[in-house]
């Protein structure tokens, strides 16, 4: 059904004996003809790579600090949009209904015939001021999510992936004129644990550093599992890391909960989300959230000036209870400047939680 909606992609390279090799993400498969990616959406045919394109896996609206952007327009709404597959098999997957669709046969997540002109209007009827690629991995439908975000910033908003950030240098220089947010989930520190992923690493250490340097404003996530990423000599090297990158980084820190394929390690407790900030601060870090856990992990969710420690924007889960950065984007008692993406003023918050697009969607689900 999916193989009807495909074009040729624009990140690849053709090779000997009818292969080609795409830069879509850090695993460059070369793919031999008939064959997929690993992501199992990108595939050779006829020596020419095919990529997805006129469809989406879901939509939703969403506070933004749900993605999570704490650091950039804080209480506006974020019209999210999937896709399906991904390049990494991660056991506790929570949006594992799309990422996994094409790999496992227990994911079934019916598809949305959409097109760029609709969804951003679906997104403007909605209130929303950020369009956002999100729930499977975005990398690997860049073509696609960038003919959306070309109509998207004509239109006047603004655009975010959130993403494993296992990329190239070919796909960020292909996303850089048109993406202005992007979270990473850095998920472990340990290339054996990304090994057990599916992926490595390295590139994903990489596109932090490419994103700061090309300055897309960066916003960096853990999932804190219990045995897994949770131990003091990781955490240490991954906040220290991110803190090498930029201390302005904003690092959060989350509760895992059993999901998919991972039911064997205990849920992260409150406990664990505010030692593994501590952690952070210690590293360095200027800004240390944690989340998933309101009302449970103290002041971790509220942002505060670096300098004079005066509180900014006061938050519960998404909720922006208070709001004190100055329309230049300081602090309004010393005056330093705030690292992010702040409006002149705040624009009041439309949702506090995930809702459902109110109105009637033009987007219909693709028969099979």
């Amino acid at each position: 059904m999916l193989d009807q909606r495909v074009r040729e992609g624009d990140l690849y390279e053709k090779l000997d004996r009818g292969r080609v090799r795409c830069f879509a993400c850090g695993h460059c498969c070369p793919i031999p003809e008939g064959q997929p990616g690993v992501c199992k959406v990108r595939y050779n045919r006829g020596g020419t790579l095919y990529v997805p394109w006129g469809y989406v896996g879901g939509v939703q609206c969403d506070p933004i600090e749900k993605k999570p952007f704490f650091h950039a327009f804080p209480g506006a709404l974020a019209y999210s949009f999937g896709m399906l597959g991904c390049d990494l098999h991660c056991a506790y997957c929570q949006n594992w209904v799309t990422s996994q669709a094409l790999r496992d046969p227990s994911a079934v997540s019916a598809p949305l015939e959409a097109d760029p002109e609709i969804l951003v209007q679906d997104a403007l009827r909605q209130g929303a001021k950020v369009l956002v690629s999100t729930y499977n991995e975005p990398l690997i439908t860049s073509e696609w999510a960038i003919a959306i975000f070309r109509t998207a910033k004509a239109a006047g908003l603004k655009t975010a992936f959130v993403s494993n950030g296992n990329g190239t240098p070919q796909v960020m220089e292909y996303i850089r004129p048109w993406v202005d947010l992007y979270k990473v989930d850095l998920k472990s520190f340990n290339d054996r644990h990304y090994h057990e992923l599916g992926g490595r690493i390295g590139p994903i250490l990489d596109t932090i550093k490419r994103l700061h340097a090309m300055e897309v404003w960066l916003e960096i996530v853990t999932l804190l599992i219990p045995g897994f990423n949770d131990s003091e000599h990781e955490l240490k090297r991954l906040t220290e890391f991110v803190a090498s990158v930029s201390p302005e980084i904003p690092w959060h820190v989350t509760a895992f909960h059993k999901d998919y394929k991972m039911d064997g390690p205990p849920d992260t407790t409150s406990e664990d989300l505010m030692r593994a900030a501590e952690i952070g601060k210690a590293a360095g870090l200027h800004h240390v959230y944690a989340g998933n856990l309101p009302g449970r992990v103290g002041n971790l969710e509220n942002t505060y000036c670096h300098t004079c420690g005066a509180l900014l924007v006061q938050r519960s889960g998404y909720l922006v209870r208070e709001y004190k950065v100055t329309a230049d984007g300081t602090c309004p008692s010393c005056h330093t400047p705030v690292p992010g993406r702040w409006p002149s003023g705040f624009e009041g918050q439309i949702a506090h939680h995930p809702f459902l697009p109110r109105q009637r969607s033009a987007l219909v689900t693709i028969l099979s």
